[in-house]
């Protein structure tokens, strides 16, 4: 009665960038880094590296100390210290950035803060594919090597 029928192809589903699928919760503190794809919410102390291909969230509780911050998408409405490099960035009224920020998107709240410089920029700033490969150097291999 509940079997799933054989003929039906089943679809996977994708991982959302934009959907939290990890959370570091308050009154616990983690150094280290951080990197991969999905959305992560902090929202207690993290010290490290972020390098994130979707959506972080620094929840009001979050502390983040990151020299440079880079993601898809950065929603601050906590304290973060530190430079931000993502293509959309959100500093929400209860959000604090000490650091700079590149980005193609930017929006703050009312009572935001950010002691720092934007850039703007008019094309994707940020593209983890790239960021992750790795690199190759050229080798020139001539005929008579071959034959020694």
């Amino acid at each position: 009665m509940f079997r799933r029928r054989a003929d039906v192809p089943q679809e996977e589903a994708a991982p959302s960038k934009t959907r939290i699928s990890s959370v570091l919760a308050d009154g616990t503190s983690l150094s280290g880094r951080i990197s991969g794809s999905g959305g992560v919410r902090i929202e207690g102390a993290f010290d490290g590296e972020i390098e994130l291909d979707g959506l972080l969230v620094i929840g009001p509780t979050g502390r983040v100390t990151c020299p440079e911050l880079r993601a898809s998408s950065v929603i601050v409405a906590g304290a973060m210290r530190g430079n931000i490099r993502a293509e959309r960035v959100e500093i929400r009224s209860s959000g604090r950035v000490w650091g700079d920020v590149i980005t193609a998107s930017m929006s703050t709240q009312e009572g935001a803060f950010l002691r720092g410089a934007i850039q703007m920029e008019d094309e994707t700033v940020f593209r983890p594919e790239e960021a992750n490969e790795p690199q190759m150097e050229e080798v020139v291999v001539e005929e008579r090597d071959l034959e020694e």
